[in-house]
């Protein structure tokens, strides 16, 4: 039992990384440096870098920043398109990092889990932000935003102490993400269509309605 437990604590730990890095990297590196840096955890001698004074500083400049970013309209679907080049292999590098001293292979396969959960939970964040900026005011940014940072220092604490009921959310935040990215995409389409429509690309104006169209009728589904 106390094996399965330790397993258990591996895999959390090390998915819960990936899953929190595709919404917010820097909160999640930033709550386990405070976690370590104040005792209440025992990092893995690979992730011990995490608690590092020149590290935690650096992800507190860089969650300070997207704080900000992440809560102005227009500006945060921006930020999230820059993020994609960092929160991704972020999420795959801390992954394999977390998973301890195994075989290349495991590390390997991984790192893979991770970049994909990681990809999928920043085209989640990403995609569900450009719908709510289809909305005039900010409070939908500030309630989506501040949630996020809330459930990325939540899950990361739970992955921590309680791993197996962290993987049971987890694998219900998977089955949603499976249900719900399509749907975003269309959405996502939707929006693009109307911004083209919106700057006059005429020649194409009637392809778009279709195509606004079409999706409608998909986002109704």
């Amino acid at each position: 039992m106390e094996g399965l437990d330790q397993i258990a604590s591996v895999i959390a730990l090390s998915m819960g990384m990936a899953w929190a890095s595709g919404i917010n990297l820097y909160a999640a590196l930033l709550t386990l440096a405070v976690l370590a840096n104040t005792g209440n955890i025992a990092l893995p001698e690979q992730l011990q870098i995490v608690a590092d004074p020149l590290v935690m500083t650096a992800a507190g400049v860089m969650y300070i920043v997207e704080f900000f970013m992440d809560k102005i309209p227009g500006v945060d679907t921006g930020w999230d398109a820059l993020q994609s080049f960092v929160r991704i292999p972020a999420g795959a590098i801390l992954a394999a990092t977390a998973i301890g001293d195994v075989t290349p292979a495991a590390e390997l396969a991984a790192a893979i889990l991770g970049g994909g959960l990681a990809a999928a939970t920043h085209a989640t964040k990403a995609g569900s932000r450009v719908l709510i900026n289809t909305s005039p005011e900010p409070v939908t940014n500030w309630s989506a935003s501040i949630g996020e940072d809330v459930a990325v220092i939540g899950g990361v604490w739970a992955a921590l102490n309680h791993p197996f009921v962290f993987l049971g959310l987890l694998l219900l935040f998977i089955l949603l993400m499976a249900w719900i990215l399509p749907r975003l995409w269309r959405g996502v389409r939707l929006v693009v269509s109307r911004l083209r429509a919106l700057f006059g690309r005429a020649p194409e104006s009637t392809a778009v309605a279709k195509a606004a169209d079409n999706d409608r009728k998909q986002l109704k589904k």
